[in-house]
């Protein structure tokens, strides 16, 4: 099935050399290739291309989207500061580009937004922050420095929790992340592109190809390595840096004369290695660069690595290269010596890598990421079918409805089942849902009541999980302890044939589910609260209202009134209903309409009828609920 798909890059759009942006733009056009409709989105040095990404977001929204099969549109979200491009980052982005952001998300339906390298703050922390679509991130690099620099942990950590699937290039790269920022992490290798040897090859020796991209202190000690070397052997090194000659400036001259220094601006990596025979990648684990590795396997030269984690992942127990300890000059030199001096050997290793060659194209890595668009893609919910349910449904007249609010049957509110009855039939709503904290006697007291007040009752219980938040059971019969998992509360909600409601799912103030064990419960939610009008952040309504859209659950809406004043804040429009199977076919006709509400004078009505009540009151009410307790047992 084509998707709409973004692939978020960090770094600016004209970072061709950059391996992310070459990733980036290899997975693109194969995806496009094979239908898919494909965006990159990157900040940019091109302040025309900003002004035309910013024209056509005002303008034609609808155009962005290239259409399926045609080649890959690039968005310039923004102009880089100079600040973003150094070691030393920005402590934010420029709103314009967060807003430019949030505005490609709000005019284009995306499916997919796949994130890379999702550190705060960068385009992609802003993508993944404001996405509306399923969220992919990919994880490139396995460095330690990249971790342990992230200042605003918290940040990140609620950052990454929009992910709805976490890839990582590498397995060291999962293995530091999910020890850093437990998860579950999916290697996907990168890819390169199979250019294969050139036909026609110099006579000159073996050449050495070296390269200071990601890999500044290798290039030095790599270059340290080449005094070594023996120099009646036929050896010359390409060094690629845009560092000058002035590498080699303090070499013998006998080494000096074999060593050509060469500018990024040329035939780049990819074209040196089409007649490279070694290539050298001496990281010492600080800054490895394993696409250097990754494309000398592709192009048919052999590797020399440090015996660090990525690198062994790549060439194994030395079948597809050779390893020494990180920063060993003699084994490195040695090492050398041996591939310059034997030619069955550089051919065994290389018939070692051949093999693996197939697996490193784009094509591959189009498969993976496709397989991983298509699981969540599949976990989407779907519409009530449009059977008899919904067209009885769809026959009747629309009903106000307040999905979420409690009595003095729970701990923290004082407001009588009858006043509750009352308000609500004064406030205009014809149906509610009751939802007491951990108890359902309140709800079914009201459901008794409630043809007296000419208000329907929905049975309901908001239950606290052992460590996972709560979860709300709607048409229940049955009281449902808390302290159980929340997978265990959400089978007694099933069990009883009611509907899972999660209420504030991304409230930090509130005892909420986490993002992975919503994932993990996804499947069995009915609705999603997706507006509270307590949630005294509104950031937090709106993730909820994005996570409902991209799995395309049923939004619900409620007042969680802790005082009689709170109701009728939000009600729920939708046509009338009986039973579960009717509620869920009404909800997914409904509008949620909100009105202008003071959570400060809510909240000090709370504490007016709850702390400030007076002693002898509260003992009363306390003796009740043990009555209440001992009755269910």
């Amino acid at each position: 099935m084509p998707l709409a798909i973004a692939q978020v890059s960090p770094r600016p759009w004209e970072d061709a050399d950059r391996e992310i942006n070459r990733q980036i733009s290899g997975t693109a056009n194969t995806l496009a290739a094979r239908g898919h409709r494909v965006l990159i989105v990157a900040p940019s040095r091109r302040s025309d291309a900003v002004r035309e990404t910013r024209r056509a977001l005002r303008t034609a929204p609808g155009s962005l989207l290239p259409e399926p099969g045609g080649p890959p549109r690039v968005l310039a979200v923004g102009e880089v500061l100079p600040e973003l491009t150094t070691a030393r980052r920005a402590p934010s982005l420029p709103v314009d580009i967060t807003r430019t952001i949030e505005q490609m998300h709000d005019a284009v339906p995306l499916d997919v937004c796949h994130v890379h390298e999702p550190f705060a703050p960068s385009t992609s922390s802003a993508a993944l922050r404001y996405s509306r679509a399923l969220n992919v991130g990919t994880f490139h690099v396995p460095t330690e420095r990249i971790v342990s620099t992230q200042l605003a942990r918290r940040v990140v950590e609620l950052v990454f929790g929009r992910l709805d699937a976490r890839l990582a290039s590498y397995t060291a790269t999962a293995e530091l992340l999910a020890h850093v920022f437990p998860a579950e992490y999916r290697v996907v290798r990168p890819a390169v592109s199979l250019e294969g040897r050139a036909t026609e090859r110099a006579d000159d020796g073996i050449h050495i190809v070296i390269t200071d991209e990601e890999e500044r202190g290798g290039l030095r000690f790599s270059l340290r390595a080449l005094r070594r070397l023996d120099t009646s052997l036929p050896w010359r090194v390409t060094v690629l840096s845009d560092r000058g000659p002035s590498l080699a400036a303090t070499m013998r001259a006998d080494v000096r004369e074999r060593i050509r220094v060469v500018g990024r601006g040329g035939s780049g990596l990819r074209g040196l290695l089409a007649t490279a025979d070694v290539v050298v990648a001496a990281s010492d684990g600080t800054a490895p660069a394993p696409h250097v590795v990754l494309a000398a396997l592709a192009s048919g030269a052999v590797p020399i690595a440090s015996r660090i984690g990525v690198y062994e992942e790549l060439l194994g127990e030395g079948d597809r290269g050779l390893l020494f300890e990180p920063r060993d000059l003699d084994v490195l030199s040695a090492q050398l010596g041996r591939l310059i001096s034997d030619a069955a050997l550089r051919a065994r290793l290389a018939d070692g890598a051949a093999g693996t060659r197939p697996e490193l194209g784009f094509a591959r890595l189009a498969d993976d990421l496709e397989a991983v668009y298509a699981s969540l893609v599949a976990r989407r919910h779907t519409p009530p079918a449009d059977g008899p349910v919904r067209r009885r449904v769809l026959a009747r007249a629309r009903i106000d409805v307040d999905l979420h609010m409690h009595t003095d049957h729970s701990p923290d509110c004082a407001t009588p089942v009858e006043v509750l009855l009352d308000t609500a039939r004064a406030q205009g709503l014809d149906a509610i849902a009751v939802t007491d904290h951990n108890e359902i006697s309140g709800a079914l007291d009201a459901a008794a009541k409630a043809a007296e007040f000419g208000v329907k009752v929905i049975v309901g219980e908001e239950v606290k999980t052992a460590s996972q938040g709560e979860v709300i059971g709607l048409f229940l019969q049955e009281r449902i302890p808390r302290g159980l998992t929340l997978e265990e509360t959400v089978a007694r909600i099933r069990a009883q044939g009611g509907l899972v409601y999660v209420p504030h799912p991304f409230d930090r103030m509130h005892a909420v589910p986490d993002y992975e064990h919503l994932l993990a419960i996804l499947d069995d939610v009915d609705a999603i609260e997706v507006y509270n009008p307590r949630v005294a952040i509104g950031a937090f309504n709106e993730e909820a209202a994005r996570f409902a859209a991209k799995y395309r659950i049923l939004a619900g809406a409620g007042s969680d009134a802790h005082v009689a004043q709170g109701l009728g804040s939000v009600r729920v429009r939708m046509p009338d209903f009986n039973g579960p199977e009717e509620f869920l076919a009404a909800l997914a006709e409904a509008e949620i309409i909100t009105r202008p509400s003071s959570l400060l004078y809510v909240q000090a009505l709370k504490f007016l009828q709850t702390k400030a009540t007076p002693p002898a009151a509260r003992r009363a009410r306390r003796e009740r609920r043990v009555r209440r307790a001992t009755r269910n047992g």
